[in-house]
């Protein structure tokens, strides 16, 4: 008796170290998922900001009577570049609008900021690791960067009238953050809003009541954003459509040329159920042709092109902005 219950004691041990074998392994993938999620980071928006004091009759001298707000696209910035003399990347195509329109008025009537944000889109399933700061990361920190920006100038000059302009993932945060503004919840007044437009949005989706109005050829397909409205992998939240400008639409325009995948994607050719193929069709939408071409696409008959009409609104708004007092 005793012989064979010593046997049945040895052949359970077995059995138990596969289940603790099994178990560990468990953990150490559940630790790997939470890490990898950590690691490449929660999209993070600017909330809302309080509203200010009453506006005085006049600002300081130094203060511009009119700021450009400029957000470039996915690598074509970096979060230590000179907002005044951006050159992270000397072919950025924001560089087309806020060069032109610098060179149009004196400093006193206008300064142009091109935001410094990291400006990267890493691939979340790329082997190996392709180094690059996440969606989520970088388009986080181009949105704080962008709303502090505008919070700081209206602070210190509470007359300066502002516009915004962005493409690609510069175009998302742009949007979002005039989004926020025509809702009453932005860094700044609406009314001191004098226009935004993007190039090549993410979240675009016209045709709802409060979108952007379209400026040339208005294709039939949505923002990738939208199309993949609900896909949240390690560093990729896809936070689908705005819901309109609220006050700004009627100040809002979009540019976007067919076939570009970043705001004209099919709405049911990314599949938030296929992860890892619209993860990648994703990430290589921001380097296509049709998507690096915007300095030379026309949306007009007359051959103005995205950038060239970009110039030409904003230095509309500009010229027939107010004139504050400065004391």
């Amino acid at each position: 008796m005793t012989t064979r219950r010593r046997t049945g004691r040895r052949r359970n041990r077995p059995a138990g170290c596969l289940l603790l074998a099994i178990a560990a392994i468990v953990i150490v993938v559940v630790v790997a998922l939470l890490l990898w999620y950590l690691l490449a980071g929660r999209l993070r928006l600017p909330g809302p900001k309080p509203p200010g004091p009453p506006r005085p009759s006049s600002q300081p001298a130094t203060c511009p009577d009119v700021l450009m707000l400029s957000v470039p696209g996915t690598w074509e910035s970096n979060a230590t570049d000179d907002p005044y003399n951006p050159a992270a990347n000397p072919a950025s195509l924001m560089l087309n609008v806020s060069n032109p329109i610098r060179a149009k008025f004196p400093n006193e009537r206008l300064e142009v900021y091109t935001v410094p944000y990291v400006a990267q889109f890493s691939n979340p399933v790329a082997i190996p690791p392709d180094g690059q700061s996440s969606y989520n990361n970088s388009r986080s920190e181009g949105a704080k960067r962008a709303s502090d920006k505008l919070a700081k100038t209206h602070a210190d000059c509470p007359l300066t009238t502002f516009v915004l302009a962005g493409f690609s993932q510069g175009a998302v945060i742009a949007g979002d953050v005039a989004a926020q503004i025509g809702a009453g919840k932005g860094p700044v007044p609406e009314d001191l809003v004098l226009g935004v437009t993007t190039i090549a949005d993410g979240r675009r989706d016209i045709g709802d009541p409060g979108e952007a109005t379209a400026v040339g050829p208005s294709p039939a397909g949505v923002g990738a954003e939208v199309a993949l409205r609900g896909l949240n992998v390690p560093g990729i939240t896809m936070t689908g459509p705005r819901g309109g400008f609220g006050t700004l639409s009627n100040r809002a325009f979009t540019i976007c040329a067919p076939g570009d995948l970043i705001c004209d994607s099919p709405r049911q050719a990314l599949n938030p159920a296929n992860i890892l193929g619209s993860v990648n069709i994703l990430v290589r939408a921001a380097g296509n042709p049709v998507h690096s071409l915007y300095n030379g696409y026309q949306v007009d008959d007359n051959g103005t092109t995205a950038t060239q009409w970009t110039v030409n609104w904003a230095s509309g708004l500009i010229e027939n902005a107010p004139h504050p007092a400065h004391s």
